[in-house]
């Protein structure tokens, strides 16, 4: 089992077994101060939560293409870039539909990488998802940065990790109507290609979970030939409550179905619809 890196300013690991490559990129690493560890198996979410990593960087000829969207699902916060031989365009668009940040094809110079992965995390952060700390309510709805989900009445939308960033860009837009391609570049990083139909996919799957949990308010809407729009709207026509949803109860180790509460410190911002 890898051991957890000590604490610096980038902490990253490489889950691959070509040593020439592992090599120079320990070199560049080290160059720039960053921590690195090199894993030569799929390690579990659990092993990886261990290492407290900025970025995760992996060969799909060790770990499969599954592994790449099991690793998004269940850690959204860490930047996930492939690092593999020449793969077929199939494969590429499969790993970034799953949640890679990105897919550099070997063999690739060292400080290309290393740009690729500050460019990631330079994305996310430009992202302007709501601080860690902070919940944002609108109807019956907390959208939980710290837990990368969002809840109704301790109900958990078991959201996966793009459907979160897309609702928390369309939260985050003050009740601005954002564009599919302004979704699409926020979202997944990259230009939207023509007819590519990943927005309204998402959008889909998104309301249909938050609908789950919180059936009679409408918080996504279609602007027809534009984009989409977040407003907490009651499905019944009546004018929304303006106070803010209840706080949602969370423990440390929650059971299946149990209430999640607000940490203790954490802020509270409530949408106006």
């Amino acid at each position: 089992m890898p051991q957890p890196l000590p604490a610096s300013a980038l902490r990253i690991a490489l889950i691959d077994d070509d040593s020439g490559m592992i090599t120079v990129l320990d070199r560049r690493f080290a160059a720039n101060r960053w921590d690195s560890q090199v894993i030569g198996y799929a390690a579990d979410p659990e092993q990886l939560t261990a290492l407290k990593l900025h970025a995760l960087i992996v060969n799909p000829a060790i770990t499969g293409l599954g592994y790449i969207e099991w690793v998004a699902e269940r850690l959204p916060g860490l930047a996930l870039l492939v690092c593999s031989r020449a793969a077929p365009v199939a494969d590429r668009v499969r790993g970034l539909r799953a949640g890679a940040d990105d897919w550099i094809t070997k063999p690739c110079h060292p400080d290309e990488l290393v740009a690729r992965i500050e460019a990631v995390l330079r994305r996310r952060r430009a992202g302007e998802l709501p601080d860690a700390n902070e919940i944002v309510t609108a109807g019956e709805l907390a959208i939980r940065p710290d837990r990368f989900d969002a809840y109704a009445n301790g109900t958990a939308a078991t959201l996966s990790r793009k459907e979160y960033e897309l609702l928390a860009q369309l939260a985050g837009a003050g009740g601005r109507v954002l564009e599919r391609e302004d979704i699409y570049q926020r979202v997944w990083g990259y230009t939207m290609a023509r007819g590519d139909r990943s927005v309204d996919v998402f959008v889909r799957k998104l309301r249909q979970k938050l609908e789950a949990i919180s059936p009679e308010w409408r918080y996504v809407h279609t602007h027809f030939g534009v984009g989409y729009r977040f407003a907490a709207e009651r499905t019944d026509g009546t004018v929304p409550d303006p106070a803010p949803a209840p706080a949602v109860t969370l423990r440390p180790e929650p059971a299946p179905g149990a209430a999640h509460p607000t940490p203790r410190g954490a802020a509270r911002r409530t949408l106006s619809v």
